[in-house]
């Protein structure tokens, strides 16, 4: 028989059913998302502003910004409708395509986390040759990557879920089209496209975080060898944030996807993704570039307007060499 979908539309039940923390997440929320929206864009600026800012380092959490600030924006506004209306209705269309957009470009953001890290691990290893091994083609190839790996899966899990019919029910227990809860509605055996769907996030979460463990191992061994007790202190301390949110990432995504459908818990589920597509593109400005002296006064140039006083390419290329070699490798982590 063929397999179609009997259901022309969803129904999301949303974050909370009383009132009284409906009003409370609604605040919260929009909250979060102006600080979102505001910190990323503002960082993705700063970079384009400011030429001492214009380095692979940067290059990276500019990416990261602009991917934090889609795949928010691909979930925060039916997370803040489904606060003001009881149980809101998505087509069958808009659902999936929410379910791409959110799969792609989280996706993206877990390679960039990986590919930030090799760039650490450059910076902070082997610091003379940075220049020539983060070049802008590999830069950009990179993040090319990041994003064709995002598209990929996105279209395997999208694919895989919508294949199915769906003929029970249309109620959706989450307050977006996620992979795992709207599977969960299928009236078809859906065993196979469960196995594909931990197999690829397996694959994709678990290179990844080899290649950040194995990049920071060799950060680790670096810094151990330093003799300056202050550029240990400097590089732990960019080290336990950095590590702090990849833990929070990847532990949210670990305990979302790489489960039997059968463990998953509707309502953990909800606080779990409320972390990974609202919190942690907020954090990600403040963990990754806030702390970062050298953006702090990229700030407060942009903001007092201060006169740059090196400019043009070359002068900022031979300036970053010139660093790179020089500054102590717990700096430049």
């Amino acid at each position: 028989m063929e397999n179609r979908s009997e259901v022309m539309e969803f129904v999301l039940l949303g974050l909370a059913s009383a009132p009284e923390l409906r009003v409370t997440l609604f605040i919260v929320i929009i909250c979060i998302y102006l600080i979102n929206v505001l910190g990323n864009l503002g960082l993705i600026l700063l970079t384009r502003v400011e030429s001492r800012l214009h380095s692979p380092m940067y290059f990276f959490l500019t990416n990261l910004s602009l991917v934090d600030v889609v795949y928010s924006s691909a979930v925060t506004p039916t997370a803040v409708a489904g606060l003001l209306i009881e149980a809101q209705v998505i087509s069958y269309n808009a659902c999936a395509a929410q379910m791409f957009f959110f799969a792609a470009f989280a996706t993206t953001e877990n390679f960039l986390l990986a590919s930030m890290a090799y760039d650490r691990y450059a910076a902070v290893c082997t610091p003379l040759h940075y220049t020539s091994t983060m070049t802008t083609r590999v830069c950009a190839w990179l993040a090319i990557g990041c994003h064709v790996c995002g598209f990929l899966n996105a279209s395997i899990h999208v694919g895989e879920t919508f294949e199915l019919s769906f003929c029970n029910s249309n109620v959706v227990h989450h307050f977006f089209c996620d992979v795992p809860a709207v599977m969960a509605l299928s009236c078809s055996d859906r065993h196979v496209n469960e196995m594909v769907l931990v197999y690829v996030a397996t694959f994709n979460v678990f290179f990844a975080l080899l290649v950040i463990l194995i990049s920071y191992l060799f950060i680790f061994i670096t810094i151990l060898k330093m003799q300056s007790t202050s550029g240990h202190h400097k590089a732990l301390s960019t080290c336990a944030s950095h590590l702090a949110s990849v833990t929070i990432f990847y532990g949210t995504v670990i305990f979302m996807y790489l489960q039997p459908s059968s463990s998953h818990s509707m309502d953990t589920d909800k606080i779990a993704s409320m972390f990974y597509t609202m919190v942690i593109p907020m954090l990600n400005p403040v963990v990754y570039s806030l702390r970062n002296k050298e953006v702090k006064r990229a700030i407060k140039k942009v903001l007092l307007g201060q006169p740059n006083k090196k400019s043009g390419a070359a002068v900022v290329k031979a300036d970053f060499t010139v660093r790179c070699a020089s500054e102590s490798q717990a700096d430049l982590l």
